[in-house]
């Protein structure tokens, strides 16, 4: 999760950078702005990701476990 912060971090610097030289209502600005805000949902959305409870990392690991087994009627 850190190197998508770290990403978004850059892409800030980037921005600022960009509408420095560009102007604030520019183009290139705007799509600065537009590239860190992808980061920004890609980041909420890895973090809205349901992690797995102990017994399905268990099941991945061991498929063939009593545990696991899936049965169909």
């Amino acid at each position: 999760m850190s190197n998508i912060q770290d990403k978004i971090d850059q892409e800030v610097e980037q921005a600022r950078a960009t509408c420095d030289t560009t102007g604030s209502s520019s183009a290139e600005c705007a799509a600065a702005w537009d590239a860190v805000e992808e980061l920004q949902a890609e980041a909420s959305h890895q973090r809205q990701a349901k992690r797995k409870t102990s017994l399905e990392q268990y099941c991945d690991a061991n498929p063939e476990a009593d545990e696991c087994r899936v049965y169909e009627d």
